[in-house]
C-alpha cells in the first residue's frame, strides 16, 4: 500500500475488545487490518448512497421534465381499480 499515514483514532471500549476479538480468532492480523478493512466497507457504502443519490435526482429531473401529469380523478381511478381486481378475481376463480 503506497502513501500510508497513521493515524491515531479513538473508539469506545466494545469496539476494541471486538477488534481485539477478531484479531485474537484468526480473522485479522491485527486491528489495523479490522480498521482498514471497515474503511473500505465505508468507502462502498458512501459510494452507493452518492450513486443512489445521483440516480433519484436524474429521476426526479425527468419527472419534470416529463411535464404536468395532467388532471386526476379519483373516483375513476378507483372505478377502473375495481374493475381491474374484478377482473383478475374472475380469472383467477376460474383457473381452478
Amino acid at each position: 500500500m503506497s502513501g500510508v499515514e497513521k493515524i491515531s483514532v479513538s473508539l469506545p471500549e466494545e469496539l476494541v475488545a471486538r477488534m481485539r476479538a477478531a484479531v485474537d480468532a484468526g480473522d485479522y492480523a491485527s486491528t489495523g487490518e479490522v480498521i482498514r478493512d471497515a474503511m473500505r466497507d465505508w468507502t462502498l457504502k458512501q459510494q452507493a448512497k452518492a450513486a443512489d443519490i445521483e440516480r433519484l435526482r436524474k429521476a426526479w429531473q425527468e419527472g419534470i421534465e416529463s411535464g404536468s401529469a395532467g388532471a386526476f380523478d379519483i373516483k375513476e381511478f378507483k372505478f377502473r381499480a375495481r374493475e381491474e381486481l374484478a377482473r383478475r378475481q374472475k380469472r383467477a376463480g376460474n383457473d381452478r
